[in-house]
């Protein structure tokens, strides 16, 4: 599972970059003014920061969602152990109380 999602950022980042540096090369070589390039420049980077603001937002929200679940599976685990323990101390008094009876008995037949 973790190599999934560092597959995914991977790619990703490799995408973001790809298209960064394809679009500054396009402007770079269009046939218009400084201007015109530098306004398309930025116009691109804040499109681009935008991209990222959405996609750093849904990788929060699966952290998020990631995280709870961890947080449930921890609480279940917990109550399942807190069930595990309180019938092995059961059973554990049940064996001291016949150990004591039995210990009883062999007094009683001894003294007997």
């Amino acid at each position: 599972m973790s190599d999934s999602g560092s597959d995914f950022g991977a790619f990703f980042t490799g995408f973001l970059f790809g298209g960064l540096v394809g679009g500054v090369t396009a402007l770079l070589l269009a046939p218009q003014s400084g201007e015109e390039t530098r306004g398309q420049i930025r116009q691109r980077g804040e499109e681009l920061r935008d991209r990222a603001e959405v996609a750093l937002d849904d990788a929060r929200a699966k952290a998020e969602a990631v995280v709870a679940d961890i947080k449930r599976r921890t609480e279940e685990l917990q109550r399942q152990s807190q069930v595990i323990l309180e019938e092995g101390q059961k059973h554990l008094s049940e064996a001291v109380e016949e150990t004591k009876k039995a210990a009883e008995g062999a007094r009683e037949e001894a003294s007997a």
